[in-house]
């Protein structure tokens, strides 16, 4: 007798796994683009690049951008009211002083912006 419960507890499992496994794709959330930054770092040290804008004034680090290469770093969707923000971005090189600031500019959901820090 105790052979019935268990074979229903695995048919129930089997089941449920089958179920979970074959989900249709429209009930699949559409993807969301992603928004990213290219920093092209001409420079030799390395930046820290933070972005800055509406909603959200604070200054979020994006990643660090090595010297002399290019970076990708991605844009968080948080800071995108209905799929876009007005967006400013800061460079700051990793044991310096110096901060270069871009000018404020609008940004949309999936736009790939590019941030090239000249050398010297």
């Amino acid at each position: 007798m105790r052979l019935k419960p268990l074979a229903l507890v695995l048919a129930l499992a089997v089941l449920s796994a089958a179920t979970a496994c074959n989900r249709s794709k429209s009930t699949a959330a559409t993807p969301v683009p992603v928004t990213t930054l290219d920093v092209v770092n001409q420079g030799v040290p390395d930046m820290d690049v933070y972005v800055s804008g509406t909603p959200t004034p604070s200054l979020l680090h994006l990643g660090v951008a090595p010297g002399s290469v290019t970076t990708k770093l991605i844009i968080p969707d948080s800071i995108m009211v209905n799929g876009a923000a007005r967006l400013k971005f800061l460079a700051d090189p990793v044991g310096r002083v110096r901060t270069s600031v871009s000018s404020t500019i609008v940004v949309h959901r999936g736009d790939i912006v590019t941030l090239r820090i000249p050398a010297g």
